[in-house]
């Protein structure tokens, strides 16, 4: 972690690489926080409004048991789970699994249609699905396309079929225990695909370690998270680097509770709404998502929001959105660059 400092310089000068030989992403994000049982995670809100809290203890034990469906379904080292899910709880626990048994998770957009999905699947080739109801129809239509697919499993209720399960009844049979595969920090983890700007996506293979990697660049644009009662929230999916390993993975290896929501489209007074409401401190905001908040009447007046931290990347803000961002929260926006392949490798720091 950053030690904080009063100028960059004395940020730089302090700080030092720290990668273990052995280190597994799923352990770290959850295993060592599970041992205090009233420690927050996740708060889920979904469209209804609808809102549930996960500690660490329960996430730990719902990967174990997911870890050990994948087991039991033949899914081995080194093989790729893909995970066809918004932000919900599903999605960081099927992560997780994934990686405590050396599995390669793949994260994938739900607003995909078949063709993308097929592509990315099919140059994958992805061992295992999981995904929810609305999207299981995408996957059987472009199923005979994909020989590597074996199995799919289902957030919901499914009818009866060989290759097609049911999530919650398979986790209701499953095992609590396991013992995590001891992985190198160099092991692969993780495949991020591109969006495809330049040609077809590639996909961008991470080890366990991109993690560490990724530490400074959130830390140091996030004015030296953690700090006491920071809480994470994103409106960017968890499918891209930006929801995933700027925003949740950096708050669980700290142990810093991270808000889950998706709406199907970004509504900026509900943005407001959620910031009040959850009592968030911390956010990454594209730059799409401030312009369009930026559109909402008289916020401080509406809404009671104290957000310490604001972190925005994927192309400049400009003056004039900056200087929006220190009059409505108080605080001046702090930029940062990356890129799925080599992500947040410049940022920025108001605070010093």
């Amino acid at each position: 972690m950053l030690r904080q400092g009063k100028t960059y310089a004395e940020v730089y000068r302090n700080f030092h690489w720290e990668i273990p030989e052995f280190y597994n992403l799923g352990v770290d994000l959850c295993d060592k926080w599970a041992a205090d049982p009233q420690r927050l995670a996740l708060i889920y809100e979904d469209e209804t409004g609808k809102v549930e809290n996960y500690t660490f203890s329960m996430i730990k034990k719902a990967s174990d048991q997911l870890a050990n469906v994948f087991l039991g379904l033949g899914v081995d080292v080194g093989d790729r789970v893909a995970i066809l899910l918004p932000q919900r709880p599903e999605t960081a626990v099927a992560h997780i699994a994934a990686y405590k048994i050396g599995a390669i998770a793949i994260p994938m957009f739900t607003l995909f249609g078949t063709d993308a999905l097929q592509y990315r699947l099919r140059n994958s080739a992805a061992r295992i699905v999981i995904t929810d109801q609305a999207n299981l129809e995408k996957i059987t239509a472009i199923w005979p396309e994909l020989p590597a697919l074996k199995q799919v499993l289902v957030t919901g209720a499914v009818k009866a079929d060989e290759r097609i399960f049911s999530l919650p009844e398979m986790l209701a049979r499953a095992a609590d225990q396991l013992q995590p595969v001891s992985t190198r920090a160099d092991d692969p983890a993780l495949i991020i695909y591109t969006s495809g700007t330049t040609g077809p996506p590639k996909g961008a293979l991470h080890a366990h370690r991109t993690l560490l990697g990724h530490l400074p660049g959130v830390e140091f644009p996030h004015n030296f998270f953690p700090q006491p009662g920071d809480l994470f929230w994103t409106p960017a999916d968890w499918a891209w680097i930006g929801g995933l390993i700027d925003v949740l993975f950096p708050s669980w290896h700290h142990g810093i509770p991270v808000l889950a929501h998706r709406a199907r489209k970004f509504d900026p007074e509900q943005a407001f709404q959620l910031l009040a409401k959850h009592r968030v401190r911390n956010a990454f905001m594209p730059p799409t998502a401030l312009k369009l908040m930026r559109q909402v009447a008289n916020p401080r007046e509406r809404y009671d929001y104290q957000l310490r931290s604001i972190g925005s990347g994927g192309e400049t803000l400009g003056e004039e959105l900056l200087n929006w961002g220190r009059e409505t929260f108080g605080l001046t926006i702090n930029e940062f660059y990356g890129q799925t392949e080599c992500n947040l490798i410049v940022g920025c720091c108001a605070e010093v």
